[in-house]
């Protein structure tokens, strides 16, 4: 018997098998082959057909299911993890309004900056634990405001994952963890914040039913079954946004422990168990997949935009003998820490939060063409994204956040030991790292939902640990880098 797991991304849909008896992932699938493709029609705008959500989705059941020879009848139940913050809105008939706003479409910031004026910081923060900036009540605001006809229609609103749950279901609903990530829970009260959509103009009655993170959140309908190729009557057990989900996956559950991510941005997941937000506008505070108002579990969300983008930048356009991470890794250990005073400042990915919301661009400081060559440049690359993050878990500490331990999945910023080592060494932490993903996580929820998986941590432990890195002996050299990367940082950030 297997659970199976999707992974809805805005570029692909990811779906994994795992065995029902161990955990174990038995196989995943990206579908489609290209990245799916993102709608533009204005600037900084970003929208998705969720159709093609649903298609890919199907696609990806059937083929895991026919190259894995497993019947449909053997999967006992389903997990679901979704891009964040998008909104998706049906009308009576639960057909679409219109595409998906997703994540990264930004034309909904004045609104959320005007709310969190209008309504007060101390309101917001205490109760929202975040602004409402551009988040998926602000994107609802932008519908109502800009398209009248299409507001008027709306019979429920919903994000990424309670639309493709939907699709399987015939239900609609959602969860208290989606509905934060929406800037659409108060936490004070354990209830909608019905008070944020009045402000909006928005009836309360748009949002759908709440469902527990872990619970049989429905069951295969006729349709959803003949479409998936799954059987109808296996229900939905589990559903969270990426990021919530990527914690789980490397069993970030409790206060203190932190999932770090090294793609082409960077992202800090930090969970506590405090309900006060002090930098909530450098960073966002969301109800974690176990939160409960009794026992608090609140992600604390840290993005870092130029982050591996970089490294990757100078991999496309240095020319190298072996385009390849390994050969610019290998050239980066040739050289000391430090970087013989180079420092790269790697922030050339757009606007960063944690500097609110300043573009800074990439920079190249103290270069001098006598005493540096490439090996410096990929180490300095390494060494200033590695301390973007320890400039971010600086941020989290100021908002009393405790960091005992960080667990990160095996991409190509912690494969790299001179990363890994100078994060774990600066925050004197250390870093495990698992070979696991949001698919594969999403599918092992389900089966702890469903009272399978009694022990998730020693699960993943055992299948997926690959490593763990410890904090260095000689901090000081590394101090020393950090302080002067720190300077460089500092002199932009006040010109």
């Amino acid at each position: 018997m297997y659970y199976i797991g999707f992974d809805i991304g805005s570029s692909s849909i990811k779906a994994a098998l795992v065995d029902a008896e161990t955990g174990k992932s038995i196989a995943s699938v990206n579908e489609p082959n290209e990245e799916m493709n993102i709608i533009s029609p204005k600037k900084d705008w970003a929208e998705q057909n969720p159709q093609l959500w649903w298609e890919n989705v199907c696609n990806a059941s059937k083929r895991l299911l026919r190259e894995q020879a497993v019947l449909a009848e053997q999967v006992k139940g389903i997990g679901i993890s979704y891009q964040m913050h998008g909104l998706v809105v049906v009308d009576e008939e639960g057909e679409l309004i219109r595409n998906s706003i997703i994540w990264c479409d930004s034309r909904a910031i004045t609104i959320g900056e005007k709310a969190f004026e209008d309504l007060g910081e101390q309101r917001c923060m205490s109760q929202l634990l975040n602004s409402p900036a551009n988040f998926t009540a602000s994107k609802l605001k932008w519908v109502k405001d800009n398209e009248p006809e299409n507001y008027a229609k709306v019979y429920k609103f919903l994000l990424p994952g309670d639309y493709i749950a939907y699709r399987f279901t015939g239900i609609m609903n959602t969860t208290k963890s989606g509905l934060s990530e929406g800037t659409l829970w108060d936490f004070n009260s354990d209830q909608p914040a019905s008070w944020l959509l009045e402000h909006y103009g928005i009836d309360d009655r748009l949002i759908p039913d709440i469902v527990p993170t872990f619970s049989n959140q429905g069951i295969l309908s006729q349709k959803g079954a003949e479409q998936s190729g799954l059987k109808a009557g296996t229900p939905v057990l589990y559903r969270a946004g990426d990021q919530p989900n990527n914690a789980l996956s490397l069993n970030v559950l409790n206060e203190g422990e932190v999932a770090a991510t090294g793609g082409t941005s960077g992202v800090i997941y930090a969970v506590t168990d405090s309900l006060v937000a002090t930098e909530g506008v450098k960073l966002n505070n969301f109800a974690h997949v176990n939160h409960d108002s009794k026992t608090p579990r609140i992600g604390k969300l840290l993005c870092i935009n130029g982050a591996g983008i970089q490294y990757r930048w100078l991999k496309n356009n240095l020319n190298l003998e072996t385009n390849s991470y390994q050969t610019m890794n290998s050239h980066a250990s040739k050289v000391a820490v430090g970087s013989n005073n180079l420092q790269l400042i790697p922030f050339g990915n757009g606007a960063e939060r944690m500097f609110d919301n300043r573009t800074l661009g990439t920079h190249i400081c103290n270069l001098n063409l006598n005493k540096h060559n490439r090996s410096h440049i990929f180490r300095g690359a390494l060494e200033g994204i590695a301390f973007s993050f320890v400039y971010g878990m600086e941020i989290l500490r100021k908002d009393n956040t405790k960091i005992n331990v960080i667990r990160a999945g095996n991409d190509n910023l912690f494969r790299s030991e001179i990363f890994s080592n100078t994060v774990a060494t600066l925050i004197n932490q250390e870093i495990e790292i698992y070979n696991t993903t949001g698919a594969v996580g999403a599918a092992r929820a389900a089966g702890l939902s469903d009272g399978t998986f009694k022990d998730l941590g020693t699960m993943i432990t055992k299948n997926d640990h690959v490593m763990t890195y410890h904090p260095l002996q000689n901090q000081e050299d590394y101090k020393e880098a950090y302080k002067n990367w720190k300077r460089e940082l500092n002199r932009i950030l006040n010109r």
